[in-house]
């Protein structure tokens, strides 16, 4: 069973930064695709950002020029960097992963945007 674990939620006011860490276990993490992804209140999960096995990346407009997503295979670890946070960026944020038609979730994190 793949565990996905999530860190690095919690408030922080407009401008600001966080960087989420999810760290994959019980799986080649190499070979998956990896995900970000936000659910809000009363909203659906959505795409954040995505990075191939091969380091391919995408990301929703919302969170172009602001957020980076980044792979390191050593540490069986994805990351999300988030600048120039914005209170609608408030959400819990999942990681997720995909291999060959499997898809896995963590648990979520919980990300805050206010003053």
């Amino acid at each position: 069973q793949v565990q996905l674990v999530e860190s690095g939620g919690g408030l922080v006011q407009p401008g600001g930064s966080l960087r989420l860490s999810c760290a994959a276990s019980r799986v080649i993490f190499s070979i998956y695709s990896m995900g970000w992804y936000r659910q809000g209140p009363g909203n659906q999960r959505d795409l954040v950002a995505h990075i191939t096995s091969g380091g391919g990346t995408n990301y929703a407009d919302s969170v172009k020029g602001r957020f980076t997503i980044s792979r390191d295979n050593a540490k069986n670890t994805v990351y999300l960097q988030m600048n120039s946070l914005k209170p609608e960026d408030t959400a819990v944020y999942y990681c997720g992963a995909t291999y060959l038609g499997t898809f896995y979730w963590g648990q979520g994190t919980q990300v805050t945007v206010s003053l």
